[in-house]
């Protein structure tokens, strides 16, 4: 979390550079190459075999990697860091919902509170101090991709479940793999109607280090470590740990010169308190109310 914190901030940096379809075409050039290399080291090379799922996890692909990062660094370029990472921490509570909504049963009151109070919390940061000013421009569209991105990539967790006997680590390096194929179609699309350009060597190489960084540590290290640590604490447990992301972003930010107003650090504490009290919420129902669908949800 403290990795995806940072990423917000060194990947809005990059985008000064290569743009958003670009980005994330190399980003993830290098990332899945790295994934499949770990995933043949660790299980072995009959693990990257697709055993019968192939149209399943190009799909599955598309939605997590390419849906998320195309909708999510688009979005980032015209909304700020700050707000794109409290965005992305609601993803707990807004996985309660699409939950409700496939019928996996209607969210606890406790979760629909934290949800409403979490969602004010941000409006209070993107308004700064006026909720109210969301609904007159200052929600703008960027922030509406970024959300898109956040359940694309939601879908993606959720249907996890649906290729059985994988692990997190196959899941994750074959579904990034095969969404790359669907991020690089996009962009050469994207580059062929003039919406965005093949970068220049000298922007590329402007951007290497914050390149390095989404893809070595954000799309690498933090994902594989996440999938450990939700394996070892469990995902009711490890969701608590998103509130580590707005944090992270924030305290980044203000280190580089931003000065964080009264409204926006009140805003952000309410959204933060608000999962944390909703993930406490949940985890103290009966376990049996849990399924490895809301599970893989959490994660």
């Amino acid at each position: 979390m403290v990795i995806w914190g940072g990423q917000w901030v060194v990947g809005s940096s990059a985008l000064s550079h290569v743009d958003a379809f670009n980005l994330t075409t190399l980003r993830y050039a290098a990332a899945a190459l790295l994934l499949l290399g770990l995933l043949a080291l660790v299980e072995g090379p009959r693990a990257l075999r697709l055993d019968g799922h192939g149209p399943r996890l190009f799909w599955l692909g598309t939605l997590g990697f390419a849906g998320f990062n195309l909708f999510a660094y688009v979005g980032l370029q015209h909304a700020g860091a700050t707000s794109a990472s409290l965005i992305t921490s609601l993803a707990p509570l807004l996985a309660a919902l699409l939950l409700w909504l496939r019928g996996a049963g209607r969210p606890s009151r406790a979760t629909i509170v934290a949800l409403a109070v979490a969602i004010f919390g941000v409006a209070v940061v993107l308004g700064r101090g006026d909720p109210l000013s969301v609904f007159s421009g200052s929600f703008g569209w960027g922030d509406l991709l970024v959300l898109a991105g956040v359940a694309s990539f939601l879908l993606y967790t959720l249907s996890a479940p649906s290729v059985p006997g994988f692990s997190p680590l196959r899941y994750t390096a074959l579904t990034a793999a095969l969404g790359w194929i669907s991020i690089l179609a996009a962009t050469v699309v994207a580059d062929a109607a003039g919406f965005e350009h093949v970068p220049s060597a000298s922007a590329v190489q402007a951007a290497l280090p914050a390149l390095a960084y989404i893809s070595l540590l954000g799309a690498v290290v933090a994902v594989t470590t996440w999938n450990l640590g939700v394996a070892r604490l469990g995902a009711q447990d490890a969701s608590l740990f998103t509130n580590l992301m707005p944090v992270t972003t924030f305290a980044i930010e203000i280190a580089r010169g931003h000065h964080a107003t009264g409204a926006e650090l009140g805003g952000a504490a309410l959204t933060i308190a608000a999962l944390v009290g909703g993930n406490i919420a949940t985890r103290r129902q009966p376990a049996a109310a849990y399924s490895p669908e809301v599970n893989a949800a959490a994660a």
